[in-house]
């Protein structure tokens, strides 16, 4: 055989299926007619080369793996096992050897790029016995060329050999570290529609179990000895289609293997699959919803699948059931209902079976038997059963609970119950967030967000946030602040602001659960208002007494401000683990203090905190052995503005550092490891120029620092005084050892002279490139007409900071105060500027169309 021809006729025939199934309306049944039909080509052109290559005729060629189930995805592995006699290799080794590999390169040469191994059936049997994968491989065998005999003892050997009760532990342990691996969702926005959970692998776990306990190897085959039911296999079978289907297309959009929903791919697969957007919703969202709704019901039928593949392989002994009421079992650890039937004759004890898994210690799960009860109750979580009484009792009664709200609730979401009873709910399962920072979809977000709040109210928890914890020891009625976690996003994706269409949903939960007017109020604010604490924090100047007084009036009382304050945390926590800093945590811890001060009456003036806050800068010098006065020469050339934005920490580290250095005539650059844990704190002295702001940004840029704080002043002597909150993007790296760098490389940076570099260009995330922020910038006097607050919007990247200051620089716009905030990839940054170019109305034209230009991604 011709390996080039060969190569191309492999090519055409790959080429004219995949034309074939693209060419109609993708399905299911076309994708798994597809995996075949390369599966066969594949087939036919193996057994022409071993025929070719003359092997002797007690030589067998197995396919093994994927391809040993006769389905070849388009660019997946095609994995062989050469079985050899035992012994054959003693009679003619040099004749078989050479023949051998010049069975391989001829697969390569001819376009089959294959994972080959060649093993005796005693290798076999003994690899198998200490490898789990290899075991595995082998039992998904299938003979291509060769003695059927020997392909048959083999298998024969490896049935005897295996034991199912260990294949069943050691497969099930695999699964779960995968999940992990995974973050144990099926809602990943960039899943792997392969190995995540819920994903094909999950499928393939469970016909390996069976097969290995000689249960049968179809769905089919698995319901006629009782282990599923037909609907349960017929769900099996139509969403085990659905995600091939998705695989095909993606290694069909991709050009490669590739079984990742990244979202560069999204789009095409949703558009392969003749999806369109609709209504503003993207075809990429629609692609993934019914890619959602696939990997739960796989997720839902795994876990009822697995638990009775376990009470069949493997029964625990002395697995013997506990009453717990008429109705349910405890049956070692597992909630079973007494009777199939149960949910039939009477749905109100479908949320009962959550009352009791979040009340009663020491249930870990539902049994098999249950978990089927529900998936076939679903058609009855009708409207009539979400308005009976009796449930809505039940749903208050977990929400009220001592403890157990997050579990049931994931639990209830898990078996589609928690969409079927909270119906707006529903319309947030598996919905993507295209907002560059939530990395989980709308109900998983809300999900995460309760289990943040109810840690808060756990002891246990509370050295994770001791300041949390402690407020929540104090807070009064923990299941408001469930509510709120609950309805604080569902109504995202309905277009509109989510807040106030969360708050119409909340009054009515309110009303329809029986709240009082107050409880209904107070839940309606938290929801309607969830983002206001964090806005005001990020986005404001909190040294403004009248941006407190401001926000106090909003909150109205103490209490309402502990639980904003609460549930904020928790929402930010709840977006990505990228997203929360210390930076944050102390803005927001500032901006309660101070308005729970304000709310208590407490109405200091400005100059009482600033003569405060001087004392103790003076206290703090005393400690530090610095001489009496050391502060004054400093303290003399500074406007109220720089004592009211720093406290007194940063008041005696900026004099005990510059008092040498008042009139100097070089830059001096000090910084010191952050007080607040993360990061460093860098104080920048020199003389003011236009340019000094980019110069500094341009550094940091260029060093690998994220600013996320910057307070900028200026002498009476014309001297700038800047202070930076910066972090390394290496995380890893010893803060404390970044320092003298920093203090050396930025105090060169800043004696430079000449033009100011271009910014450099990195690449852009693929998130970013998919789901770009529409840049957006806004100019407008502050609340005093005094100075300009300066707000931009736009995707994170490398050097974006520096670039909005070059603009400024070119202008000779002047920066006062700096909030940076970065939300995953997205950047919402505010200024405090002003500037001789601020007054005409034409020069703000010109700057911010050069700051959008700035922003921009190309």
């Amino acid at each position: 055989m011709d390996a080039a021809a060969a190569r191309q006729r492999l090519r055409e025939a790959r080429a004219a299926l995949l034309a074939e199934f693209s060419a109609r309306p993708p399905k299911a049944g076309a994708a798994q007619r597809l995996l075949r039909q390369l599966a066969l080509r594949v087939d036919t052109q193996l057994r022409a080369l071993w025929q070719q290559a003359g092997l002797p005729r007690d030589c067998c060629l197995l396919a093994v793996g994927g391809y040993g189930r006769g389905e070849l995805f388009p660019h997946s592995d095609v994995d062989v096992l050469v079985l050899l006699p035992e012994g054959a290799e003693a009679h003619r080794p040099g004749e078989l050897k050479s023949r051998l590999e010049a069975f391989i390169t001829a697969c390569w040469d001819s376009g089959l790029e294959i994972g080959s191994s060649v093993r005796t059936p005693d290798e076999c049997l003994g690899e198998a016995a200490a490898d789990l994968t290899v075991q595995t491989a082998l039992l998904e065998s299938r003979l291509l060329a060769g003695p059927r005999r020997a392909c048959l003892t083999l298998q024969q050997r490896l049935a005897a050999q295996l034991q199912p009760a260990a294949f069943l532990r050691g497969k099930t342990l695999e699964m779960q570290q995968r999940h992990t691996k995974h973050e144990d969702t099926p809602y990943a926005l960039e899943p792997n529609c392969k190995e995540s959970p819920g994903g094909l692998r999950d499928l393939q776990v469970l016909i390996w179990i069976a097969r290995a306990a000689g249960l049968g190897s179809t769905w089919r085959e698995l319901a006629a000895r009782g282990l599923l039911t037909p609907l349960e296999a017929q769900q099996l079978r139509h969403n085990e289609g659905t995600l091939k289907l998705v695989r095909c297309l993606l290694h069909f959009a991709a050009g490669r293997r590739e079984d990742r929903l990244v979202f560069d791919l999204q789009t095409q697969v949703a558009q392969l699959l003749g999806l369109q957007a609709v209504g503003g919703v993207r075809a990429g969202e629609q692609l993934m919803r019914r890619y959602y709704w696939a990997a739960k019901a796989v997720t839902q039928l795994n876990e009822i699948l697995l638990l009775n593949l376990e009470e069949r392989i493997a029964p625990t002994p002395g697995n013997g059931s506990r009453r717990i009421d008429e109705d349910f079992l405890d049956r070692g650890g597992l909630i079973e209902v007494v009777d199939d039937q149960l949910y039939e004759r009477r749905p109100e004890a479908i949320l009962r079976t959550f009352v009791l898994y979040a009340t009663t210690r020491g249930l870990k799960g539902l049994s098999s038997r249950t978990l089927r009860a529900l998936y076939n109750a679903r058609p009855l979580m009708d409207a009539r059963w979400r308005t009976d009484a009796r449930n809505r009792a039940a749903f208050l009664a977990i929400l009220r609970a001592p403890e157990g709200q997050t579990h049931a609730m994931r639990l209830m979401n898990r078996t589609s119950v928690l969409g079927r009873y909270l119906w707006p709910f529903r319309a947030i399962v598996g919905q993507m967030q295209h907002d560059l920072f939530h990395v989980y979809t709308v109900d998983q977000h809300i999900l995460m967000v309760l289990r943040n709040v109810r840690r808060f109210f756990i002891p246990e928890h509370a050295h994770e946030y001791a300041f949390c914890s402690q407020l929540a020891a104090q807070f009064d009625r923990p299941d408001l602040l469930y509510i709120a976690a609950l309805f604080h996003d569902i109504a995202k994706g309905r277009g509109g602001d989510h807040s106030e269409l969360g708050e119409r949903e909340v009054r009515r939960f309110a009303r329809q659960h029986g709240l009082s007017r107050a409880d209904g109020d107070f839940v309606a604010f938290l929801v309607r208002g969830h983002l206001l604490l964090s806005h005001t924090a990020q986005k404001e100047d909190l040294s403004d007494p009248d941006v407190v007084a401001a926000f106090a009036a909003k909150v109205g009382d103490a209490r309402r401000l502990t639980a904003l304050y609460l549930l904020t945390v928790a929402d930010i926590r709840g977006t990505s683990p990228k997203v929360w800093n210390a930076w944050k945590g102390k803005l927001l811890e500032d901006l309660y203090r101070l308005t729970l001060r304000h709310l208590g009456g407490a109405t200091v003036s400005l100059d009482a905190v600033i003569e405060a806050r001087k004392a103790e800068a003076r206290q703090q010098l005393a400690l530090k052995s610095a001489l009496p006065g050391t502060e004054e020469p400093l303290w003399a050339t500074l406007q109220v503005s720089y004592f009211a934005r720093h406290d007194a920490s940063e008041l005696a580290w900026h004099a005990r550092m510059l008092w040498r250095h008042l009139d100097s005539q070089e830059p001096v650059v000090c910084a010191r490891p952050s007080p607040i844990g993360e990061g460093l704190q860098v104080l920048v002295f020199a003389r003011d120029v236009p340019d000094l702001f980019a110069r500094i940004c341009g550094y940091f840029d260029g060093a690998g620092f994220n600013i996320q704080d910057a307070k900028v002043h200026t002498t009476r002597k014309g001297y700038a005084l800047d202070t930076f909150q910066v972090q390394a993007q290496d995380l890893e790296a010893a803060q404390r050892d970044l320092v003298p760098l920093v203090e050396q490389r930025l105090g060169q940076a800043l004696r430079q002279t000449g033009p100011l570099p271009e910014p450099r260009r990195a690449r852009l995330s693929r998130r970013v490139k998919s789901f770009p922020t529409t840049p957006r910038v806004q100019l407008r006097p502050d609340e005093r007409a005094q100075a300009w607050v300066l707000s931009l919007s736009a995707s994170d990247r490398a050097g974006l900071l520096y670039a909005v200051a070059r603009v400024l620089a070119r202008h000779e716009v002047n920066l006062q105060l700096a909030k940076i905030s970065t939300l995953g990839e997205r950047v919402e940054d505010s200024f405090l500027v002003n500037g001789a170019a601020l007054s005409s109305p034409r020069e703000q034209l010109q700057i911010e169309s050069e700051l959008l230009d700035a922003l921009a991604l190309s």
